[in-house]
């Protein structure tokens, strides 16, 4: 068995205000189970995260937050986690904004941080939803049809050709304003009314528009790829998955996803991570369109909240191995995996309960085999072969050694959920209260194309009925 050195403290760092991300607490336990010290910089109180006994010590993120073009106040904050901890630790960002902030600090950070060599702000440019799609078409990664329009009349024109519907997308989303009415960092847009109007908020939103094709949700379109690479793109460890059940439902996070070798989700994502010479942990979504070509829809410069689908039957992940390359450590070939189950319990019964259904043991569909990758590509390829790993279940909350978080996820659930019933009786007449209905409204009229652009263009069928907001994570 792999000799693991822990002598290398960890501090995982997560600045978004959910306290509810199970990937923190994912990290948490995927280091802490191998000995390692670990703490956790987190916003939000810290959520069930903060109940794990294996985190060693919660330090409080920066007081008002971080802006990240100017990530100062995280630079002050870190200092003061690294002279606490008393020795150089392994950083590793579990959300964008913290990655990107991260990477803009970096030459500060090295004397106290062991942290990816990601140069020319390489997180930001990644994240950065039209640099995405720039770079997309450059290397030859399917991505969904882009239009980053310079107008309002060029966004209308845009929508109307697209679709309706069209996915509309704020470039840069972490520079997004706190609690803006209406500004959300992807939305379904019906009319080319709204993508003007929308566009006409891009000053407010921070970054520009984008409008992209929209790509329906059904069975088998929603695909992941969750790595980890040392310098210069090389992988160290690498799977494709499918999104099984999402919350919200069709569109949302993944609830529930199994572990499902892919040859063109695979190729496409090593090629881009090799590309761009990317080192560190990053998270890929996919869209299968119809022709059953998969595109590319978001990169994450950091782990995927379901990133222990990933891990290998010695229990190798995409965070321990990172942390292996860090700390000059041998990185092991990765055996079994593919099969693996993972559920996020609140999201999976919440997805159910909305009209899902939990898939059973066994895979709803054939696993592919992914191309074995030669030493003139890059070396074999790391991503795992079917064996040990299948038909096991890895659970985001519970885990016998480590139940506190799960009691305390619970707690926090029963007790929103009461809290939000308990507001919606108060918003009701004492007399009357009943059983709210379904309200169907008839469909709206389609607005007619804008001037000039595509009149010849027959009317597309009516948008099918999805959720405002997009979450691909």
């Amino acid at each position: 068995m792999h000799a693991f050195a822990n002598h290398v403290p960890a501090v995982v760092l997560r600045l978004d205000r959910n306290p509810f991300h199970h990937g923190t607490l994912g990290a948490v336990r995927s280091l802490g189970r191998k000995g390692v010290e670990v703490h956790a910089v987190v916003e939000a109180g810290g959520g069930p995260v903060v109940r794990s006994r294996y985190l060693r010590a919660v330090h409080a993120g920066p007081a008002g937050g971080v802006d990240p073009e100017a990530p100062e106040a995280l630079l002050e904050c870190l200092t003061g986690v690294s002279e606490r901890i008393g020795r150089p630790a392994v950083l590793i960002a579990m959300d964008d904004l913290s990655a990107i902030a991260v990477s803009r600090i970096a030459p500060a950070l090295r004397e106290r941080f062991r942290i990816p060599h990601q140069p020319d702000n390489l997180p930001a440019r990644v994240a950065d939803k039209a640099e995405l799609s720039r770079l997309c078409s450059r290397w030859d990664v399917p991505h969904p049809e882009t239009v980053v329009p310079a107008s309002g009349a060029e966004a209308a024109e845009a929508a109307w050709r697209l679709g309706p519907p069209v996915v509309a997308k704020w470039s840069r989303p972490w520079l997004l304003p706190a609690g803006a009415d209406g500004l959300r960092s992807t939305t379904l847009v019906r009319t080319p009314a709204e993508a003007r109007r929308l566009y006409e908020r891009s000053a407010e939103a921070g970054s520009r528009l984008l409008l992209q094709r929209f790509l329906p949700a059904g069975p088998d379109t929603d695909w992941f790829f969750h790595g980890a690479f040392a310098r210069g793109g090389r992988p160290l460890l690498a799977g494709s998955g499918r999104k099984e059940l999402s919350w919200p439902v069709r569109t949302g996070l993944t609830a529930v996803g199994r572990w499902l070798p892919d040859p063109a989700v695979e190729e496409a994502a090593l090629r881009l991570a090799e590309r761009l010479g990317y080192q560190g942990i990053l998270d890929l979504d996919f869209r299968r369109d119809e022709r059953g070509v998969f595109r590319l829809v978001d990169f994450n410069p950091r782990p995927g909240a379901q990133f222990r689908l990933f891990a290998d039957a010695a229990g190798l992940d995409v965070v321990r191995a990172t942390y292996l390359d860090l700390t000059g450590q041998q990185v092991p070939q990765p055996s079994g995996g593919p099969g693996r189950v993972f559920v996020a319990e609140n999201y999976a019964l919440l997805a159910a309960v909305r009209g899902g259904s939990l898939p059973r043991g066994r895979a709803a569909g054939p696993a592919r085999t992914a191309p074995a990758r030669t030493a003139a590509a890059g070396g074999a390829s790391p991503a795992v072969r079917p064996g040990a790993g299948r038909g096991r279940v890895e659970t985001a909350w519970f885990a016998a050694d480590d139940p506190g978080p799960f009691v305390a996820m619970l707690a926090a659930l029963v007790g929103r959920g009461a809290g939000k019933g308990a507001r919606a009786l108060r918003g009701v007449p004492a007399q009357g209260r009943r059983t709210a209905r379904a309200v169907v409204r008839a469909p709206r009229q389609r607005e007619q194309p804008p001037p000039g652009g595509a009149a010849s263009r027959p009317a597309p069928p009516e948008a099918p009925s999805e959720p405002d907001e997009l979450v691909t994570r």
